[in-house]
């Protein structure tokens, strides 16, 4: 059967956040999590459907892929689809030629599963290796140890602390309130939560953002900041361990997460909360 390319649309967003649901298991390399969606969420539905791609066969999903940014694709493949052929060279045309629609002209970046066949063929067609990335997680079997900080679960009305912490991290941040309300509204928010930290002093210090993938999976953060003012306390330290404690209370079995390996002070925020650093990962890019 032939592989169809296609967009799911708004209505068919659940069915791809239920695949990505359904691909994430202890082991897998680090790839697109329903939590990505759900972060990219924040530009509303219509937006994320436009975002998503998809390949499937007989009716059947084999690939998911998201535009996340307009030269960057975060794809990810059925467990039992890595190292299949026809999916691999389709997926190959499909992100190399412009006028499929997935990738524009110039230089463009793809994030594949290592150890899929596709990054063989991307390799084989001239596409290059960018800047290392280091996963790490955090495994959830035991019970994960106070924070040490008065940590608050984020509802719509604490949503405008939740979004002045995230500007007050990134610098450049154009998220709002109206942003916050629109991923909460999405359909992977509901196995997530948003956090923030406070000092003594009552001051919002630290937040970030856990995706469920169900119970029994691995659940992302995505993201985690700290309030510019208020570095170099161990607010990094302590709001990731909340994070990890929010995702076993959500039944997952370990929290994931991936840094530039260049910050190397968030590498050693995440080992400070008690994750391990896994082997590095590395996007395929194509120059212009």
């Amino acid at each position: 059967m032939a592989i169809v390319l296609g967009g799911p649309g708004v209505d068919g967003l659940g069915e791809a956040v239920g695949v990505l649901r359904e691909w994430q298991y202890e082991g897998a390399p680090m790839q697109l999590h329903p939590g990505d969606l759900g972060w990219f969420w924040r530009s509303g539905a219509e937006a994320t459907a436009e975002a998503v791609r998809t390949w499937s066969r007989g009716g059947r999903i084999l690939a998911v892929g998201l535009l996340d940014g307009p030269g960057l694709l975060r794809l990810t493949i059925a467990p039992d689809a890595h190292r299949d052929g026809e999916l691999a060279r389709q997926l190959a045309e499909d992100v190399t030629d412009p006028e499929r629609g997935v990738l524009p002209e110039g230089k463009v970046n793809i994030e594949a599963p290592m150890g899929a066949l596709l990054q063989e063929l991307l390799s084989e067609e001239g596409w290059s290796t960018d800047e290392p990335w280091t996963p790490l997680r955090r495994d959830l079997s035991e019970p994960v140890k106070g924070p040490g900080v008065r940590i608050v679960a984020v509802g719509p009305e604490q949503a405008h602390v939740f979004v002045a912490v995230h500007r007050a991290a990134w610098d450049g941040s154009r998220f709002t309130d109206e942003r916050w309300h629109a991923m909460a509204a999405g359909l992977p928010y509901a196995d997530a939560r948003c956090l923030v930290a406070y000092d003594d002093q009552g001051n919002a210090v630290a937040a970030v953002t856990v995706w469920s993938a169900g119970p029994g999976k691995p659940g992302l953060l995505e993201p985690m900041g700290v309030h510019r003012e208020h570095r170099g306390h161990g607010y990094g330290r302590a709001i990731s361990v909340a994070a990890a404690a929010a995702l076993r209370e959500l039944g997952s079995s370990s929290a994931i997460v991936c840094t530039p390996s260049s910050n190397a002070g968030a590498v050693a925020t995440y080992k400070s909360a008690g994750f391990q650093q896994l082997p590095e990962v590395r996007d395929h890019y194509r120059d212009a």
